[in-house]
Parts: structure tokens; sequence; C-alpha cells
């Protein structure tokens, strides 16, 4: 009983964390409940080898670790075409109209390949702060580096992406 009440505790202490790590990264609320759900199974198996202080490093390298995979999976599914019954794609909302959807796929995709222009660590650091929305502590944790490190390192990998940003959207020269 004892260690089913220590397991509880810890999912009421990191199960918010955990969903908003996967929410942040997925941008969709049911794959991230998804994942939110096998994450906590994962923790279940392992609670009882893990260190307490450092639960909320470990939970958010199986998140993340689990998100990749759940977009992989996305990104395989887009590459075969969908149709409705009738033979016609449909829009997926009102509100994101086909030029608005592209407008954002495609700034996604230039901040991404920006990100990936980044040399890590900063390229780490910027997208574990940036994407996952982990603390700058959870950060060290994670990555077993000192706190003032992650902070130096977050600071010149904002600039490098920028710097990135900055030369993939400005327009050729004429």
């Amino acid at each position: 009983m004892r260690c089913l009440s220590a397991f509880e505790h810890q999912v009421a202490v990191h199960e918010d964390k955990v969903y908003r790590i996967a929410r942040s990264m997925l941008k969709d609320e049911a794959a991230a409940q998804d994942v939110t759900q096998e994450v906590l199974v994962t923790l279940w198996e392992h609670h009882e080898d893990l260190d307490p202080d450092g639960i909320m490093a470990w939970l958010a390298c199986v998140t993340r670790n689990a998100c990749i995979d759940k977009l992989r999976a996305r990104q395989r599914r887009r590459k075969t075409v969908t149709v409705d019954a009738d033979g016609v794609g449909r829009a997926e909302s009102p509100s994101r109209t086909p030029d608005r959807h592209a407008e954002a796929e495609d700034l996604r995709d230039h901040v991404l390949d920006a990100l990936d222009r980044v040399d890590n660590p900063y390229r780490r650091v910027v997208a574990l702060r940036e994407l996952q929305g982990l603390k700058y502590k959870e950060i060290a944790d994670t990555l077993d580096m000192p706190l003032n490190t992650v902070k130096v390192y977050i600071h010149r990998g904002r600039k490098r992406l920028r710097a990135e940003l900055d030369r993939a959207l400005s327009p050729l020269p004429a």
C-alpha cells in the first residue's frame, strides 16, 4: 500500500508538468494526454528505481522521447493522402484557413530549420526551454550541467537562433 501512495504522490506532483511538456511539443491536447498516460505508466514501471530529486529531469527526457515518437508517427501519416468518403479533403476548422495554416507551417518550418543550424549544446538547451517549456533547473538536471552554464547557453542559443532566422527570412539581394 505504501508503494501505491508514493506513486500516487509522484503522479500528483508531476502529471501537469508532463502534460505541459507534451502539449507544447505536440500542439494537440488528445495526443498530449496519450503521451502523459504513457509516461505515467513508464513512471509506474520505474518509480522504485528513481532518485526522488531527479524524477522531473527523468520524466522530461521520457516525455520528450515519447513526443518525438508521436511526431514521427504523425509525419508518416501525413505522407499518405487522406480524403473523405466523397473524395474531398476538408479544412481543419473555419479559423484555420488554408492560407493561415500554410503560413503557420511555413514559419514553424523556418524556426525548426533555423534551430537545426544552431550548434549543440545551444540547440539542445533552447529546444528544452522554448519547445518543451522546462525550467532552467530542470534543464540543468536533464543535461547534467551547471545551472549558470544553462543560462549562458540559452542566452547564446537564442542569439544564434535569431541570427539564423534573420538569415533565412531576409529577402535575397537583387
